[in-house]
């Protein structure tokens, strides 16, 4: 089985930066995406970015595009969100996930086989 476990969450004030880490174990770590979602209070689940883990190609939301950076540590098997000039509108529960093949668009929830738990960023403003 795949375990995602996110950390670094936390509180920042808006203009501060934040990195929250995706840490994958378990058996088969072979993916073709790894993606970064998030999820205000009432809201829907919405993307915020992926990475393609052979070749490292970046994708994002327009809304984070610029301020956000999505990067791996291919030995252990981590993804990082490196979030920058962080605004109110950021707060929301992050969510790492997985894939092991593209079949769907890279920002579509279903495409992704396994999700973490969440880790909450709050942005005060």
């Amino acid at each position: 089985q795949v375990q995602l476990v996110e950390s670094g969450g936390g509180l920042v004030q808006a203009g501060g930066s934040l990195r929250v880490s995706c840490a994958a174990s378990g058996r088969s770590l072979s993916f073709e995406v790894m993606g970064w979602f998030r999820q205000a209070p009432g809201k829907e689940r919405e993307f915020v970015g992926a990475l393609r883990w052979f070749g490292g190609s970046t994708y994002y939301a327009d809304s984070v595009e610029g301020r956000f950076t999505i990067s791996r540590d291919v030995p252990k098997n981590t993804v990082y969100l490196q979030m920058n000039s962080l605004k109110p509108e950021d707060t929301a529960v992050y969510y790492c996930a997985a894939a092991r093949y593209l079949r769907r668009s890279i920002s579509d929830t279903h495409q992704y086989d396994y999700w973490g738990q969440g880790t909450q960023v709050t942005v005060s403003s």
